[in-house]
């Protein structure tokens, strides 16, 4: 059973989905990615919350009504962190906590990892790499450097916002293209207001264009990466980058699949 509460989270109000509160077992964070909400976990939470553990999903900063903070310097990697440990205070794992991210979601979760390893019982990661692999990607990789192109048409003020907006989100529901409707319905709520498009497009500003002095050593977190090798967004150097900085115990999964691990489909690109 999937509770929908909003909690209080450093001086903001976030929409989160809840499961297996009452359990005794360990807790999980879900970090969503871009453009999407927190009910791309309800599934694997009512599962994991049947096995005893307790979890939370919050709709992030920015995709939240009440966590919208003016200014992309607020949604850098050091920010967003203190957000992810709040939530895990919240539902009972501010000792140590199982923490899965998807998309921006999964980069912002290897910055937690990065930068607390100590709070991470197992890190699960979905389609992007390490953060220092994805740069490097970003910066050497040619089908990465296309790929990721839409990340530099996102540096721009007001254009992406109103090319997501414009003839009536057509950009968005292709890329929701096979979605159930439940969830395009949950992600037109957010991404309908200009607010939020703002919001959560100051992301990609804020990661990409905030220097925040992180050091990046190799990952000592148990972890388990998982990759689509028809990804729209994320190519196979900056994945083979990536492992290079596994140190601890690692398991890479390889899918005959797309960007969309919790949607099963693979809608064309930008």
């Amino acid at each position: 059973m999937i509770e929908k509460k909003v909690i209080p989270i450093n001086d903001m109000e976030f929409l989160c989905r809840i499961a297996g509160s009452d359990n005794d077992g360990a807790s999980v964070v879900f970090l969503h990615g871009f453009p999407e909400s927190s009910i791309i976990w309800e599934r694997t939470m009512e599962k994991m919350a049947g096995l005893g553990y307790r979890c939370i999903a919050p709709d992030q900063r920015g995709y939240s009504d009440g966590a919208r903070p003016e200014g992309y310097e607020n949604y850098a990697f050091r920010p967003l962190t203190e957000d992810v440990l709040a939530f895990a205070d919240y539902i009972g794992g501010g000792k140590q906590f199982h923490l899965v991210g998807h998309d921006i979601g999964a980069a912002l979760g290897w910055n937690v990892v990065a930068m607390h390893p100590e709070k991470i019982k197992s890190w699960t990661a979905l389609s992007v790499p390490y953060w220092p692999a994805y740069k490097w990607a970003m910066a050497n990789d040619p089908v990465q450097k296309e790929k990721g192109s839409y990340v530099g048409h996102f540096m721009q003020p007001d254009v992406p916002e109103a090319f997501l907006a414009e003839d009536d989100y057509a950009i968005l529901r292709k890329l929701w293209t096979g979605f159930r409707p439940e969830a395009i319905e949950d992600y037109m709520r957010i991404f309908s207001q200009p607010k939020a498009r703002t919001a959560v497009i100051n992301w990609y500003r804020g990661i990409m264009m905030v220097d925040e002095n992180i050091t990046y050593g190799n990952i000592d977190t148990p972890t388990a990466f998982i990759w689509g090798n028809k990804d729209l967004a994320i190519g196979k150097a900056g994945i083979e980058q990536s492992h290079k900085y596994m140190d601890g115990y690692y398991n890479f999964y390889e899918l005959d699949a797309g960007h969309w691990l919790t949607e099963f489909n693979e809608p064309e690109g930008f």
